[in-house]
Parts: structure tokens; C-alpha cells; sequence
């Protein structure tokens, strides 16, 4: 079907949005004794909240990962307004959405459920025009490199190891281990994941935001010379500016400074990259505003001539990071991938250390495996 006919029937340019539903499934991780750590949180299962979005006949999904809240602000903020909004127009009803959420709380909730809406409204579109997600954006890249990321705090030598190491045997060149929850162990973590991977493959830690300024330069300076480590995420809270500039002009040259995936507005990212605070910017689908809301950041980081890398959500922002010029990478995150495969078909994995998407079937090629989801389900009612 050509994009520039009908779909379903419908002329471009005057579809309305029918309906809109929400459900909320909640998925137990498979850490020690059933939990994870990282730097600063231990949780012990994963929250999507899935939104779809019907027209002539066609429905688009997308989801964020949150509290089940976010559920129940999509149906009483968000749903109204989207519903006979025109679906050829996703960015319009963006900024609906945006004007409409102002007293009720942009950042945070509000904006992983406009995230959500969103994705499933830019899915939908696509969808009505027979079309891949990728090839409706203005991509600039065809895949997405990635790199695994899990290597929780309470994990194992030997899970730590394993699990890193077998990433880089599946042809992916880049891993990510959490640290900084007890920063005297990392040591051996850190000399026994290099054991494990050997010295080609590209070191990234994350700190989740532990460390005080003076300590994350230590350790910034620690992990470059003795493990080669060449990526610092959050080493200090990521709303510690000064700190996170502290860590990029003093750090070592080569040990890039990332941040951004707690940035919720527009004025989050511009506030990471004045000064610049990072050396790569970080964008969440799932809470930066979606689809549109990374194409938004995507400009600033090609403006600021910063890279910017994708935070985890691997099965959207596949489609949506190939829209990205200044592109990095995608964390490919355990939890998320765990989540995704349970939740839905048309997961694809990744091939020679990228993800490309799939441009044989509309929209971001996803359909929800219902009966596998259902015992995860803590919203909503499975459609008949």
C-alpha cells in the first residue's frame, strides 16, 4: 500500500482516533532471590504499562516502563484527549497531550504516559500506511548498535561474568556492569569481568548515581587507568550539574561522561547540554516524550555536536534511535529484553552487534502475546 494512497480506506490526513486502551503487567526479575541492585535502587520485578490505539480498523501499541500509575493518568489525562484526534498527525496530539498534563505533572509520570501514547500513535500511522516504523521516520541509519547491559550489584562473580561475557559472544563488541553500591568490591568485578571478555570489547560502568563529586573522580580516574573503562554513566546524580561538569572536564580524556536518561522535558536535555554537562547525552523513549520527543532531542544533540545514545526500551528505539544523526548506541538491558520477548512476538535479536528493525511488517512489527501475558497482568482486561 503506498503512503501516498488510501489506508483502509481512510484519505491521509483524516483518520480519527476511535479508542483508546490501557493495561499494566508487572514481570518478577530472575535476580538472586528474585532482586536486583544497582548503585542506589534494589527492585524486585519490572512494570510496562501498554497503551494501543485503534482507527479504521488498525491498532498501534507502545508502552513505558513505570509504576502502574502511569496507567490511570494515560486513561483520565491523556485517552480524552487523543480520542478524535487525527492519527496521521502524532506530533499534534503530542502537544496536546503536552498542554493538557501541565497542572497535573509534566515531568516523571506524566511523561512516560505521553511517552507511551505517543509511541502507539506513531505505531498506528504506520500501520495504517502499510508502512515499517523505520521507513516513516526520517531515518539516517538502517540498525542501531548495542551494546548488553545488566552485571547487576548482588550479582554473582560468576553470573557477572557469564552473563557479560556471553554477550560478547554473541558478536556484541560493548558491555555495561553496574557498580558503585559497595565500591571496594569493585575491584574484583571490574578484574574479573576484563578475565572474562578479554581486552577488545569496550568496558561501560554505571554508578546510577552513588557517588559523591570528589569520590566519582577518584573512581572515574581508577576505572580508565587500570580496567580501560571507557564510559561513566551517572556517576553522581544526574540533577548534580556542576558535579557531572566536574567529572567531564577533570575525568580522564578518553572516559566518556553520560547522562540523560532521568530527563523527562525538553528542558531537561537542554540543561544536561549547556556547558555540556556530558560528554553523550542519553535519551528515554519511554519517558522523554516518545517517538516525538526523541526526534526533539535527537536535533539538540546534533546541534550541541554531542552523540547521543538510547536508554534501553530495545524494541522501539531500534525504529526510533535510526532517526538519530549523531547516534551512539542502545542499551541493550536484561530486564527489558526479558520483558519484551514474554510480551511480545516480532522481537528481533541483534545481529552483529546492532539491532535493525524488521521493514517486512508495519508499524514497530510488535503483536502482544495476550494468554503468555496474562498471569503478569495487574491492569485492565484482556481484549475478547
Amino acid at each position: 500500500m503506498g503512503s501516498d494512497a488510501t489506508a483502509g480506506g481512510t484519505a491521509f490526513g483524516a483518520c480519527p482516533v476511535e479508542a483508546v486502551d490501557v493495561h499494566a503487567f508487572e514481570v518478577p526479575t530472575d535476580g538472586p532471590d528474585g532482586r536486583e541492585q544497582d548503585g542506589t535502587l534494589e527492585w524486585d520485578s519490572t512494570t510496562v504499562v501498554l497503551v494501543r490505539v485503534h482507527a479504521d480498523g488498525r491498532t498501534g501499541l507502545g508502552y513505558t516502563y513505570g509504576d502502574v500509575s502511569v496507567a490511570s493518568f494515560v486513561r483520565s489525562k491523556l485517552a480524552p484527549v487523543v480520542v478524535g484526534g487525527d492519527a496521521f498527525s502524532p506530533p499534534a496530539l503530542w502537544q496536546r497531550m503536552g498542554a493538557r498534563i501541565r497542572n497535573a505533572g509534566r515531568p516523571g509520570a506524566g511523561a512516560m504516559a505521553l511517552s507511551a501514547v505517543d509511541v502507539a500513535l506513531w505505531d498506528l500511522k504506520a500501520r495504517l500506511l502499510g508502512l515499517p516504523l523505520v521507513r516513516l521516520l526520517p531515518a539516517y541509519h538502517d540498525r542501531v548498535p548495542v551494546y548488553g547491559s545488566g552485571g547487576f550489584t548482588n550479582y554473582s562473580t560468576d553470573r557477572l561474568t557469564g552473563q557479560l561475557a556471553a554477550w560478547v559472544e554473541r558478536g556484541i563488541p560493548r558491555v555495561k556492569l553496574k557498580t558503585s553500591r559497595e565500591p571496594e568490591r569493585d575491584p574484583h568485578r571490574l578484574t574479573a569481568v576484563r578475565g572474562a571478555i578479554g581486552t577488545e570489547p569496550e568496558l561501560l560502568t554505571d554508578a546510577n548515581g552513588a557517588l559523591g563529586r570528589k569520590e566519582a573522580l577518584y573512581w572515574a580516574r581508577r576505572f580508565h587507568e587500570e580496567w580501560d573503562v571507557r564510559w561513566f554513566e551517572e556517576p553522581v546524580a544526574s540533577a548534580d550539574l556542576e558535579g557531572l561538569r566536574l567529572l567531564r572536564d577533570r575525568g580522564p580524556e578518553r572516559l566518556d561522561v553520560a547522562a540523560g536518561e532521568y530527563a523527562f522535558t525538553p528542558q531537561d536535555f537542554v540543561n544536561l547540554v549547556d556547558g555540556p554537562a556530558v560528554d553523550c547525552l542519553q535519551a528515554d523513549v519511554t519517558r522523554c516524550g516518545g517517538i516525538t520527543g526523541v526526534l526533539e532531542v535527537a536535533g539538540l544533540s546534533a546541534a550541541q555536536h554531542l552523540d547521543l545514545s538510547a536508554h534501553c526500551a530495545p524494541a522501539v528505539s531500534a525504529h526510533a534511535f535510526c532517526a538519530v544523526r549523531r547516534l551512539r548506541h542502545l542499551e541493550y538491558f536484561h530486564d527489558h529484553v526479558r520483558v519484551e520477548r514474554l510480551l511480545f512476538d516480532g522481537i528481533l535479536p541483534p545481529v552483529g552487534g546492532a539491532l535493525r528493525p524488521d521493514t517486512g511488517r508495519p508499524g514497530l512489527g510488535l503483536d502482544v502475546k495476550w494468554a503468555d501475558a496474562e498471569p503478569y497482568r495487574v491492569r485492565g482486561t484482556r481484549p475478547a
